[in-house]
């Protein structure tokens, strides 16, 4: 960056990681003092976090393998125009808390920050890791079989997501004993099925008329 004091602003930078680090628990802590900041990169964002800032900060450690912690930032959620405000003003803390109490296990370095750039507000991140070697199932390679076993899986992990961060007996009362509601959900995923197909159709017309361009095998 023209004009920048690298050091001064990698310094900057530590100061806050100072903070992040308050945020972990304390086994967690120690293994992140065994890394120190080397580099800093902006992120550009996908299509979910427009409008939003992301930046990779890289650490390095002398016995151990680097580091590479994302740092995204956190806005008022979008419901709180209609559930009222969040009990955290930390948006950061929020989206953190929030993880913590929906998944089983979270990443280790889930943490968060608060910063504020020169002449700008306060701005709230969260910190993650950028490459927790989590797997990804490929759908399309899967047997009608092993489809339905993983469509369960995802299933099973969503309402036990619901029941730690909810009213579990409200929610089973809700839902009761009839079929109603899987059938609801089946509707539902058929018909959004069959719109992303009109609209893959659209595209694909748009490319043909040149209307749109498009890139393949990237």
């Amino acid at each position: 960056m023209t004009g920048v004091d690298t050091d001064v602003l990698l310094r900057r930078i530590r100061a806050m990681l100072d903070a992040y680090r308050g945020t972990l628990q304390s086994d967690r802590r120690r293994l992140f003092d065994h890394f120190t900041l080397a580099d800093v990169a902006h992120k550009v964002v996908g299509v979910g976090s427009v409008g939003t800032r992301a930046w990779i900060l890289l650490l390095g450690g002398v016995e151990a393998e680097g580091l590479l912690l994302q740092a995204k930032q956190a806005e008022v959620s979008a419901l709180a125009d209609y559930v009222g405000e969040s009990e955290y003003a930390h948006q950061g803390e929020r989206v953190v808390a929030g993880q913590r109490l929906m998944q089983a296990t979270s990443d280790i370095f889930l943490g968060w920050l608060r910063i504020q750039p020169t002449g700008g507000q306060d701005e709230d991140y969260y910190l993650r890791q950028l490459r927790d070697w989590k797997l990804s199932a490929e759908i399309g390679d899967m047997s009608p079989r092993s489809l339905d076993v993983y469509a369960r899986l995802c299933g099973w992990t969503l309402a036990r997501a619901h029941a730690r961060s909810g009213d579990q007996i409200a929610i089973s009362a809700y839902l009761g004993s009839s079929t109603k509601f899987e059938n609801a959900i089946a509707d539902f995923a058929e018909t959004h099925a069959d719109q992303n197909g009109r609209d893959h159709a659209a595209l694909a017309a748009a490319v043909t008329a040149g209307r749109v361009q498009a890139q393949s095998g990237m």
